[in-house]
């Protein structure tokens, strides 16, 4: 009988754990209010003030550059493009390169899933399909996860240069973005697949 007993609770009390952690919300811890409340965009820049210029490099290396010029971002499909011949300004977004390209890979294998194989051509070609333009008009491309698309329209890495496609079997496509130094097939390109 005792070991009924310690058998059902070693049985019922994980499970009441489990249930117990699964509906009941964390509750979020609040840090003590200072009375000065200061940005966080506005703590960064002052620490990044006081650093090394190469330290700054290599931050701001590591942060995604955004394309659209304010109020360009096409409303219609989610896609952040610019008018062709603007300047492009260089903004940033807290994602590493290797992220975006992850994301941009991510996308490409959710386009596999819903309709049975990558989405094929070039850059452009592949970039519209992403973009809507498939049989169920399906916008894979979200600009919150550092994906951006050029004057061109063309999927283009958080430096500008666009991503290398290559098709490696109708189930997976290679991904090459040329890296900082924006030429392709060098020691600092990103490759995902």
């Amino acid at each position: 009988m005792k070991n009924r007993v310690l058998a059902a609770l070693i049985l019922i009390l994980p499970a009441g754990l489990f249930f117990y952690f699964w509906f009941c919300p964390v509750a979020e811890k609040k840090l003590p209010s200072s009375g000065h409340e200061v940005s966080q965009d506005n703590v960064l820049s002052n620490a990044l003030v006081n650093q090394n210029p190469a330290v700054v490099a290599t931050i701001a290396s590591h942060f995604a550059r955004v394309q659209p010029v304010p109020g360009s971002a096409d409303a219609a499909n989610g896609m952040a493009t610019f008018p062709a011949g603007q300047p492009v300004p260089l903004q940033f977004t807290n994602f590493s390169p290797a992220i975006v390209l992850e994301n941009t890979g991510r996308a490409i294998r959710q386009y596999g899933a819903i309709f049975g194989g990558n989405p094929v051509g070039t850059n452009l070609e592949i970039t519209r399909q992403l973009a809507g333009n498939n049989p169920r008009h399906i916008n894979f491309l979200n600009a919150e996860s550092g994906m951006r698309v050029n004057e061109n329209g063309e999927l283009v890495d958080p430096w500008g240069t666009p991503y290398f496609f290559h098709q490696l079997s109708g189930q997976e496509m290679e991904i090459r973005s040329a890296g900082a130094d924006g030429k392709m097939w060098t020691l600092d390109d990103l490759v995902a697949r």
